[in-house]
């Protein structure tokens, strides 16, 4: 508001006394006054956190410590039990390297050899003078031990053929009919006799 509206009359309060100072002066302020707070939060803010740390570390209380296991001490580390990581398992690609099951290899079995003491009759039907006693010759210089020429009688297959027993005798038939050229084996016991027997009706030597 300005002198010019105020609308009471001037008494001895408004007279200004020459002496009176016209206006409120602050004195200036210090560089200290205006620094020592921001310092002393520098250095108690740091000190108090130190204090806390030290005190909570000994008493076992930090943050970290959630973590340990039950009933153990804060920096302790646990360990393992014996034996942990072992397996009596065969590490992977023991068995080959794939890591499947391989299967068990397959048995092998030898095949039978020919017996070359198996009892061998030659019987010629052929009419060919001395045929039996040339094919038996043939069969003994193979190394067959008990071979018998002589001239077969009945009746005849429809081609020459080396009769056997049984089946197991299969594979010293197979010599023998590879050796004096008769590539049929039948098995017939009525005609083998004993074991095997040629029975040729013609003569396999051409």
């Amino acid at each position: 508001m300005s002198k010019a509206d105020y609308p009471y009359p001037e008494d001895e309060f408004d007279a200004i006394s020459p002496d009176a100072p016209t206006g409120v002066h602050r004195a200036p302020r210090s560089t200290w006054s205006r620094w020592w707070p921001f310092l002393v939060v520098l250095l108690v803010v740091p000190v108090l956190a130190w204090g806390a740390v030290t005190y909570l570390s000994r008493t076992g209380s930090l943050p970290g410590d959630a973590a340990s296991p039950a009933g153990g001490s804060s920096g302790e580390v646990q360990e393992p039990p014996a034996g942990d990581g072992t397996t009596d398992e065969p590490a992977d690609g023991a068995d080959g390297g794939t890591g499947e099951e391989q299967p068990p290899p397959e048995e092998t079995t030898e095949a039978p050899q020919p017996v070359l003491t198996t009892s061998v009759r030659v019987l010629n039907g052929a009419r060919v003078s001395g045929l039996a006693a040339e094919v038996a010759g043939q069969l003994t210089s193979a190394g067959f031990t008990t071979v018998t020429p002589d001239n077969a009688t009945g009746s005849l297959p429809a081609q020459s053929t080396v009769f056997i027993a049984s089946e197991d005798l299969r594979a010293t038939a197979d010599l023998v009919a590879s050796t004096v050229g008769v590539p049929t084996v039948v098995v017939d016991a009525a005609r083998a006799g004993s074991a095997i027997s040629v029975v040729l009706v013609t003569d396999p030597r051409g």
